[in-house]
């Protein structure tokens, strides 16, 4: 009942290039069009990072600032229906977070219905402040929807903090720390089967949590389903 999405590459860093986002957009709705009671969707990648966030090197190989512009809000726009499908996919998912995660990459962890992470290496790293880049505004209502602490989001989004597994864990950001990438597997095998064990149905699950994040939904363009109580 598992799918497992694993991001691969000659850069271990897992850059979001239109590329990428093409493929982790097709694989989600190829698992949705698949998806039975007990399916949950396990997002990992291979290497010292989860993901380092969008392309911004193809952005800014395009020659000009309006052109490197131009590359960087095309991947912003590309970027926001995985957000979406993650949102309405019938299962739930798991972001097993063995290295680092920033910018987009910490946005496509935060994504998920539940986060695990090492505590031995990587970090969360909102690096748009750094940089110099707005955040889109999907991004701002993903954090506010996921990370409860008004001072946690603060350091993120405005700080730019680095935030390590023991904090985040502490912070809620995560929902568990493993000491190594073995045990880190293991933990998040260990939740998907707890979950999956469950049966639910997916599309009464993806309305549930549709309705937790009444505000996302809204940005991201999707109407809140309506359950169907043909139970009672």
């Amino acid at each position: 009942d598992f799918f497992v999405l694993t991001l691969t590459g000659d850069s271990d860093e897992h850059r979001l290039s239109p590329a990428a986002i093409a493929d982790v957009l097709s694989s989600l709705r190829e698992a949705k069009s698949q998806a039975t009671r007990g399916s949950v969707l396990i997002t990992t990648s291979q290497g010292r990072f989860f993901s380092n966030g969008l392309d911004l090197g193809w952005a800014r190989s395009a020659g000009s600032r309006s052109e490197a512009a131009e590359r960087l809000n095309h991947m912003v726009d590309s970027f926001r229906p995985i957000v979406a499908e993650l949102i309405y996919l019938p299962m739930p998912t798991v972001a097993v977070v063995q290295g680092h995660a920033a910018a987009a990459g910490f946005v496509l962890a935060l994504c998920h219905d539940y986060v695990l992470m090492r505590s031995d290496r990587g970090v969360l790293y909102m690096s748009e402040v750094d940089l110099g880049i707005p955040l889109p505004d999907y991004f701002t209502v993903l954090f506010r929807a996921k990370i409860g602490s008004v001072s946690a989001r603060r350091d993120a989004l405005l700080r730019g903090t680095k935030i390590r597994g023991a904090d985040a864990a502490r912070l809620g950001i995560v929902d568990g720390v493993k000491g190594s990438e073995e045990e880190l597997k293991d933990a998040g095998i260990l939740l998907a089967e707890q979950l999956a064990a469950r049966k639910w149905d997916g599309e009464i699950y993806k309305v549930i949590r549709q309705s937790l994040y009444p505000e996302l939904c809204g940005v991201l363009g999707l109407g809140v389903s309506k359950p169907v109580l043909s139970k009672l």
